[in-house]
C-alpha cells in the first residue's frame, strides 16, 4: 500500500510549505495512522485514492464507540482533511472524499470525559479516614488504571489480579475473558484496602473471593457504585453528568490522546463490537502493558 510513502509527503509538506511547529506535524501525523491502524484492524488493503466517504464514517463511528472524545474526533477530521487537501493538491487525487465528512450523528450520547484534573479532584474527594474511604480510592483508581465496565469491577475477584505481572483477568460481556494491564498507583492502593480494611469485614460466604465488598461482607451494587462516584463528583464541585463508565471513557481517551496505539486501547477495552473473530488483533501482554506505561497519566 502507497499509504507510508504519502504520509512521509504529507509530513514534508506540513514542514516546509506549511512551517508548522513539530508538535504541530506530528499530532497531523498520529491522526492518519489512526485511520491507517482501523483499516488494518479491519483487514481493509486499499490505498489512499481508493477511499470513499462511507469508509471514513464507519471510521469515526468505531473510534467514537471506542471513546474518543468530541474534541478529538475533531481534531482528528481536521488531520485526515487536511492529508485528503495535500493529496488534491499533488493530483493524486481526483475527487476529495472528505468535503462531505462530519462526526457521525449516534443516536446515544456518550457520557461526558473527565480531565486528569478532574478525575484527581474527585479522588481526592475521598474520605480515607473511614474504613469505606479505603475502598471507594481502590475502586476509583482501578476503574481509571484499567478502563473497566462498572459491573466488571463489583466483579473483580482476588484470584484474578496478577500484581507481580501488573496484570489482572477480567470477566467481560458474555463471560468473555481478558487480560488487562494496571497501574502501580491502583495496585498499591488495592494493598492497603485488603491488608487494613477488608481482613476486618465479615466477608459472605458467596463473596470470599469477590475484592471489594461492603460493610456487610457482600459484593457491592452496581447502583452503589454509581452513587459513590456522583456523590464525590458532587463533593469535587464537578457539574458534569458522572458515571462509572465516565471513568472508562477518560481512560480510553486519555490512552487515545497520548498518542496510544488503538489496537492496543480496543483489546484493554474488550470492547464487543470490535473484537469479533474477523476484526481481533492479538497484541502480546507486554506490548499492552507498555502502552499503559508511555501513555497513561497515573502509570
Amino acid at each position: 500500500m502507497m499509504w507510508q510513502s504519502y504520509i512521509k509527503g504529507f509530513k514534508a509538506f506540513l514542514q516546509l510549505e506549511r512551517s508548522l511547529s513539530h508538535n504541530s506535524v506530528e499530532a497531523y501525523i498520529r491522526d492518519i495512522e489512526k485511520l491507517t491502524q482501523y483499516f488494518e484492524i479491519q483487514g481493509i488493503q486499499t490505498n489512499p485514492e481508493e477511499i470513499k466517504l462511507k469508509q471514513l464514517q464507519d471510521f469515526l463511528k468505531w473510534v467514537n464507540e471506542l471513546g474518543m472524545s468530541a474534541r478529538t474526533q475533531a481534531r482528528v477530521i481536521s488531520g485526515i482533511k487536511a492529508f485528503y487537501k495535500y493529496l488534491l493538491l499533488e493530483n493524486i487525487i481526483k475527487e476529495n472524499p472528505t468535503e462531505l465528512l462530519e462526526s457521525p450523528k449516534l443516536g446515544r450520547k456518550l457520557p461526558d470525559t473527565l480531565n486528569i484534573e478532574e478525575i484527581d479532584h474527585i479522588i481526592s474527594a475521598i474520605d480515607r479516614s473511614k474504613p469505606e474511604g479505603e475502598r471507594n480510592k481502590a475502586m476509583l483508581e482501578t476503574l481509571y488504571s484499567s478502563g473497566l465496565r462498572v459491573s466488571e469491577l463489583v466483579n473483580l475477584k482476588i484470584s484474578n489480579l496478577f500484581f507481580k505481572e501488573g496484570f489482572i483477568k477480567i470477566i467481560g460481556k458474555g463471560d468473555k475473558e481478558r487480560i488487562v494491564p494496571i497501574g502501580s498507583i491502583a495496585m498499591k492502593h488495592i494493598n492497603i484496602y485488603l491488608d487494613n480494611v477488608r481482613v476486618h469485614v465479615p466477608v459472605k460466604k458467596s463473596a470470599e473471593d469477590i475484592l471489594f465488598l461492603n460493610r456487610r461482607g457482600n459484593k457491592l451494587t452496581r447502583n452503589m457504585v454509581f452513587l459513590i462516584i456522583k456523590g464525590l463528583a458532587e463533593k469535587a464541585g464537578i457539574h458534569k453528568k458522572i458515571s462509572p463508565h465516565t471513568f472508562r471513557h477518560s481512560f480510553a481517551t486519555h490512552l487515545i490522546e497520548g498518542g496510544a496505539d488503538l489496537r492496543a486501547v480496543q483489546e484493554m477495552l474488550g470492547h464487543e463490537s470490535i473484537t469479533t473473530t474477523e476484526i481481533y488483533l492479538h497484541l502480546n501482554r507486554e506490548y499492552l502493558r507498555d502502552t499503559i506505561m508511555k501513555y497513561h497519566p497515573r502509570a
